[in-house]
């Protein structure tokens, strides 16, 4: 009775909503009206008319999981073993960054980026350039950079809080034993940071697949993301079935890579 509230709520508007949308990805629409039916032609067309859109956007979603898991693991790391007592103010200064919002990051990414931004502005004021360069924005890279930047506090969390749960007395242990720094950290840090590893990947990777706001913004004609056809299905187009279909086939394939990528974690970061 305990768990009744909040497994109505979770089911309500969870659980249902998802289970809606995979239906109706084997519907169609016939004069701007869903058709029940039971056909795989959207999964099908999807795969079809979108594969280099799909290639595309998990090449992306995967240099911008790797990048923003590392430089994660980095800050983390510094903060637990390194920083000593500021280690939890800079953690602090790293999460505050959050409360900005999503939309005001990707403007201030703009404003940074742009003809007119504070990069060019500082390259023309020191000479190198005479005139703005307009390939800093609008292109896979602006977009790696601005997404990235929002994601790095969420992926420093799960990092953090598996690094906090290493005990300094085994790390002591192994260095009086005649361990090296790479063996403790190789064999003692990395596999119990594992977890924490995996998850700020998985929460990276699966919010980079399924934006569309970021390449939109500030990708350019250049960065074609899955999500952005998404929301074409159902707004311009007027065919939820079919962006319902592309969404589940991201969401297939994005279970996929994080299977594969725990699976490989699991026997790299295992104790030697």
């Amino acid at each position: 009775m305990l768990l009744a509230p909040s497994s109505a709520v979770y089911l309500l508007f969870f659980v249902a909503p998802i289970i809606y949308f995979l239906v109706i990805s084997f519907w169609r629409v016939e004069s701007y009206k869903l058709t029940p039916d039971a056909t795989l032609t959207n999964y099908a067309t999807a795969l079809d008319d979108y594969s280099r859109s799909f290639i595309f956007t998990f090449m992306m979603a995967s240099v911008v999981s790797v990048s923003v898991t590392i430089v994660a693991f980095v800050f983390a790391y510094g903060c637990r073993f390194k920083a000593g007592r500021y280690g939890t103010a800079l953690l602090f200064v790293a999460l505050i960054t959050l409360f900005g919002g999503f939309l005001s990051k990707i403007y201030m990414w703009k404003t940074i980026l742009g003809q007119k931004g504070i990069l060019n502005s500082a390259l023309i004021e020191i000479g190198l350039i005479t005139e703005p360069i307009t390939v800093f924005l609008y292109n896979p890279f602006a977009f790696v950079i601005t997404l990235g930047h929002y994601m790095l506090p969420l992926a420093v969390l799960p990092i953090y809080g598996s690094l906090r749960s290493i005990e300094d007395l085994p790390l002591r242990g192994a260095r009086d034993l005649g361990a090296t720094r790479w063996r403790v950290f190789r064999d003692i840090v990395l596999p119990q940071c594992q977890v924490g590893l995996l998850v700020a990947f998985a929460l990276t990777f699966l919010f980079a697949a399924g934006d569309f706001v970021t390449p939109m913004l500030v990708g350019g004609p250049h960065t074609s993301m899955i999500g952005t056809f998404i929301q074409l299905q159902f707004g311009l187009r007027v065919n939820p079935p079919m962006g319902a279909a592309i969404a589940f086939t991201v969401i297939g394939i994005c279970i996929v890579v994080v299977t594969l990528v725990g699976v490989a974690m699991s026997r790299v970061l295992r104790p030697r």
